[in-house]
């Protein structure tokens, strides 16, 4: 009898050449692409969780949706989220969730989470690059910025 297995597949969708993937120098860069891809119908009425996976010279690869939940959090399985970073062969990451209270400043927990995430990504040698919160205006918060990462 021949065994079976599934196979768990990470895909491009859109068919977008990797000579066209857009290149991020700065966090206004991953803002204004993180912006203009979130559902605006549900930016400022559930938090959502996402991920942009990069590669050595950090161009987009994908955006990957991790997380949604309610109106004033939402819940990440770090397991799910390393699994689809090195699945891609990802190289770094920028994390990023919204805040539908239109709150800039991220929460205790925002911190935690991220400095988690920041410890775990040193293991497999993936460089953290940010985190942002976006608000329903399409203004954000970076991390980085404000030398929290």
């Amino acid at each position: 009898m021949k065994v079976q297995v599934n196979e768990i597949k990470i895909s491009y969708k859109g068919g977008l050449k990797s000579s066209m993937w857009q290149k991020i120098s700065s966090s206004q860069d991953a803002a204004e692409l993180l912006y203009e891809d979130w559902d605006k119908d549900i930016i400022g009425i559930q938090e959502t969780f996402k991920v942009v996976l990069l590669n050595n010279s950090n161009k987009v690869k994908g955006v990957y949706q991790l997380s949604q939940g309610g109106i004033t959090g939402t819940l990440i399985d770090l397991r799910i989220l390393f699994a689809v970073i090195l699945k891609s062969l990802s190289v770094a990451i920028i994390l990023t969730h919204n805040h539908p209270s239109g709150k800039l400043m991220p929460s205790d927990a925002d911190k935690r989470l991220t400095n988690k995430i920041k410890k775990a990504s040193e293991l497999f040698d993936i460089k953290l690059l940010d985190h942002l919160i976006l608000i329903p205006d399409g203004d954000y918060y970076s991390f980085s910025d404000n030398g929290i990462l």
